[in-house]
């Protein structure tokens, strides 16, 4: 047995445990969360998803020793002051679980896929929730509630304002000072010479 320190949920948690212990296991058996699910204890399925340092994470093939100090976040751990984060209000309005045992790593394994790609294209959804399974197959309501929960996102972070990195506009390059007047006009070339006032200057009709 060893005394392992554990961030789980924002929250600071120990448990005595031994070290290879799968991580699954103390987070239902110990700290009593009941998100993540046990569904083929190989790593396979995904129901056991947490979310380690951003990345999903099979919890049932993980050593709790091997997350010791790393902030670990299960579905618990999603919602903000009692509002729920834009996947869980998509799945709902989504209407997605069927009997919802595989739900917690869906819902997980989006988050992680949002946090690297904002605005996924249906491919990128599909190779990113590749290898979380579904034994209802709601995969086509589970695509469709990431992409409304992407939409809510974007639109609650509002606007995104031009890179500064990227220098000015072609409109900042180009934009005169309105006082100095109008832009001169350059002859047509194929006009050919025009005639002088006797000074060197071009009289134009």
């Amino acid at each position: 047995m060893a005394s392992i320190a554990l961030r789980v949920n924002g929250q600071a948690r120990t448990v005595n445990v031994e070290p290879a212990t799968p991580l699954l296991y103390v987070l239902r058996n110990d700290l009593e969360l009941q998100g993540p699910r046990f569904g083929c204890g190989l790593g396979q399925c995904g129901s056991c998803t947490v979310l380690v340092k951003g990345a999903a994470v099979r919890s049932c093939v993980t050593p709790v020793s091997s997350v010791q100090g790393a902030e670990i976040t299960t579905l618990e751990g999603l919602a903000v002051n009692g509002r729920l984060h834009p996947l869980q209000q998509a799945w709902i309005d989504e209407q997605v679980p069927a009997c919802g045992y595989c739900q917690n790593g869906q819902i997980l394994t989006a988050k992680a896929l949002l946090d690297r790609t904002p605005n996924p294209t249906d491919a990128q959804i599909r190779q990113g929730m590749a290898n979380t399974l579904c034994r209802c197959m709601t995969y086509y309501r589970i695509q469709a509630a990431i992409k409304r929960a992407a939409g809510t996102m974007r639109a609650d972070a509002g606007p995104v304002g031009p890179d500064p990195r990227s220098g000015p506009s072609n409109a900042d390059v180009v934009a005169r000072d309105p006082r100095s007047g109008p832009a001169p006009v350059a002859r047509d070339p194929r006009s050919g010479p025009g005639e002088t006032d006797g000074t060197g200057e071009e009289v134009t009709a």
